[in-house]
């Protein structure tokens, strides 16, 4: 489908679409996509949802450049504090979640909402200017495309290997599947849970820090605009490489595939409302789709 759409627009928009300089826009500039729709792979594995990716993205965003630019601290001490930050976020979803059990839909949708309002009182307006070696380090082009897509494909192989190779990876795949079966074999259910939210905040603060690199700048409404594309990207993932499992190279993947959609259409004219009807539709036939390829592979 990715290379059919490809072709199609190749068609349509040879000039513009089938060049270099769009192929690197794409690859590039959804990264830090890449990297939230990734974290939010983990809890999904093990049955948990997570609303609080944006958040966590825009307070690491927000954090990292008001540190660098406003209060003149390093880099480095900021790029710490950002990611402290989202560890502490998984942190406090993992003990509502896990240890009192509450639903991760009420909690993350609610911690979500309340990292927006800390992005605005940390700074309610645009803030330009950060580190420019935090810039060089995501801006910097390898064989044409931004080194910050490289940071991306380096995460895609080290979660693809821990869910291919490593006990870890199928006892995830088992928690998501059925936790009281798990249970009663051993694995340690409520560990791996809290490790998988934990692990997402983590990578979604680093999202936030690779953001800060792009941009060059932070808003406290930028973030938002991540969560959608992301579950679309992961369900979309599902149907794809291990059809019916979340996955990270299937996630990867239709991250380009729903950018290279948008980008297609909106050099046929059709650029204020495509993103959101091409997301919002992804993400409906995505879960249904993924839905069958389960069922599928459980009857199989």
């Amino acid at each position: 489908m990715w290379a059919l759409v490809i072709i199609v627009f190749g068609v349509l928009r040879p000039d513009s679409f089938l060049t270099g300089a769009n192929f690197s826009t794409i690859f590039g500039s959804q990264a830090v996509l890449a990297v939230l729709a990734l974290a939010l792979l983990l809890p999904l594995a093990v049955g948990e949802y997570d609303l609080s990716v944006a958040g966590v993205l825009g307070l690491s965003l927000i954090l990292t450049h008001f540190l660098t630019a406003e209060a003149g601290w390093p880099l480095w001490a900021a790029v710490v504090t950002a990611l402290v930050s989202g560890v502490a976020i998984g942190v406090i979803n993992a003990l509502l979640i896990v240890a009192v059990g509450v639903e991760s839909l009420v909690v993350t949708l609610g911690i979500g909402f309340m990292l927006v309002g800390v992005g605005y009182a940390v700074t309610p307006a645009t803030v330009v200017g950060t580190s420019g070696s935090l810039s060089a380090a995501m801006r910097t082009q390898v064989v044409g495309l931004p080194l910050v897509f490289f940071y991306g494909l380096a995460i895609v192989l080290l979660l693809a290997y821990v869910f291919s190779r490593t006990p870890l990876g199928t006892y995830m795949f088992f928690v998501g599947e059925n936790r009281s079966v798990a249970r009663l074999s051993g694995i340690r259910v409520n560990a791996i849970r809290a490790g998988a939210l934990i692990a997402c905040s983590s990578l979604s603060a680093i999202a936030g820090v690779f953001l800060a690199g792009q941009l060059g700048s932070s808003s406290p409404t930028v973030a938002q605009d991540y969560l959608l594309p992301a579950f679309a990207a992961v369900f979309l993932g599902a149907t794809t490489i291990t059809p019916g499992r979340f996955n990270p190279w299937g996630t990867f993947i239709a991250v380009y595939f729903l950018i290279t959609g948008i980008t297609g259409l909106q050099m046929m004219g059709l650029v204020d409302w495509v993103s959101q009807v091409f997301y919002g539709a992804s993400l409906a036939v995505a879960v249904t789709l993924s839905r069958i390829a389960g069922a599928k592979s459980s009857r199989d």
